[in-house]
């Protein structure tokens, strides 16, 4: 059980490293691919994190997240003190941590690649921190059933990790995190080597073991569904920035700009161009010849603000737009794809030169012929669920400062 503060960090790579560019000239298959992040450069060196601020309550569940290079995984490995500290504080109980050894900092870390040692048994696996701690064996012996019995792996003490699946060396990974009983849990991105049936079970496996266990974590992934399904709070990165930091329900219905709008949900968010305009003294958004009047919320956000008509990006999530609305508020757009998802139909629209998903309840349907490739349809925005974002920065304008 701790507290965890993060205060202002930065961490700079310095770039006397840099590799040097090669004289011979790459085959197109051998070429890089494009990175999802743009790299920070200054005198000192490549910015990883910028200025990150963090407070963790005792026992929360924290979630870092995002793409590829946003830098999560290195504020985690900072945290374990696995990476020294460019700038800023790190506390842990409110001790100052800086320049704390990984050792004596009381966490444990999980990481992708399970990391367990091939030679040894389930058993002496877990055992092993502990032996190195030099508890009594008693107190081991304890600890490791303890863990295995929570863990669901008490049949595969005697066994080697070889002769485990994923998600079982997975479970013995963890196991070894927790016998440790650690302040805090530091997990990156444990699941991403398991298959999609194998991380569903192990997300669950997970929400069960946090609420057995008085431990903190800290859980980095570039997987929104897990970020959604386990996190109290989700800190959500890109360029080594925070973006934004809120429980899941509030990054969902309240992304604080285009980047979380479009990571935060699956299917992702849809962008229209269109204007903020004033209609009888209430704010509307037009998109072509479409006005839709927002609600009530969303015009005291806007008002408090005192945002004016001006040119906006508009978002709207897939299950927030409706089919056959009310005339006067029509949009239009020519299916292109119809995909049947059992509980509902995702239809790919190309409406207004743009493409657009629309999740349709499979129960609201009376024809799902109407909705055939090459259809013509009409739908509308739910105006308690529109987002209007400035098209240059990309802030949602019910909340910009």
């Amino acid at each position: 059980m701790a507290t965890v503060s993060l205060k202002h960090i930065q961490k700079i790579y310095p770039n006397t490293e840099a590799p040097k560019k090669s004289k011979k000239k790459k085959k197109a298959e051998d070429e890089e691919p494009k990175k999802e992040y743009k790299l920070k450069i200054t005198d000192e060196g490549v910015v990883a994190v910028d200025d990150f601020n963090l407070d963790i309550a005792d026992k929360e569940f924290i979630v870092l997240v995002g793409p590829s290079g946003c830098g999560k995984s290195t504020t985690l490995r900072m945290i374990a003190g696995l990476e020294e500290i460019t700038r800023g504080e790190l506390y842990i109980d409110d001790k100052l941590v800086n320049d704390v050894a990984p050792k004596d900092r009381d966490i444990s870390m999980v990481f992708q690649n399970y990391a367990l040692y091939p030679h040894m048994t389930v058993r002496q696996n877990l055992e092993f921190p502990l032996k190195l701690r030099k508890l009594p064996k008693e107190e081991i012996d304890q600890r490791v059933n303890e863990a295995a019995e929570i863990l669901g792996i008490v049949q595969f003490l005697d066994r080697k990790p070889k002769a485990l699946s994923g998600g079982q060396r997975q479970r013995v990974a963890i196991g070894r995190a927790i016998v440790r009983e650690p302040k805090v849990l530091l997990m990156d991105e444990p699941l991403s080597n398991l298959d999609a049936k194998l991380r569903n079970q192990m997300r669950a496996e997970i929400i069960k073991l946090r609420h057995r266990i008085n431990t903190t974590f800290v859980y980095v992934t570039h997987d929104q569904t897990e970020a959604m399904t386990l996190g109290d709070r989700i800190v959500i990165m890109k360029d080594g920035e925070v973006q934004q930091i809120g429980t899941p329900q509030e990054v969902f219905n309240s992304p604080v700009n285009t980047f979380v709008a479009g990571f935060i949900g699956m299917p992702r968010m849809n962008m229209f161009g269109g204007e903020l305009i004033k209609k009888n003294g209430k704010y509307a958004v037009k998109i072509m010849d479409a006005e839709i009047v927002l609600s009530e919320d969303k015009q005291k956000n806007l008002a408090a603000r005192n945002v004016g008509e001006r040119p906006v990006v508009i978002g709207a999530r897939p299950e927030h737009i409706t089919l056959n609305n009310v005339e006067g508020s029509m949009l239009e757009g020519v299916v292109e794809v119809s995909e049947m998802m059992g509980s509902s139909v995702h239809l790919h629209l190309n409406a207004m030169g743009r493409d657009c998903i629309i999740i349709v309840p499979t129960l609201d349907l009376e024809d799902n012929s109407a909705l055939a490739s090459g259809a013509n349809v009409k739908f509308t925005l739910a105006p308690n669920a529109i987002h209007v974002f400035d098209p240059e920065n990309g802030k949602n304008l019910e909340f910009a400062d």
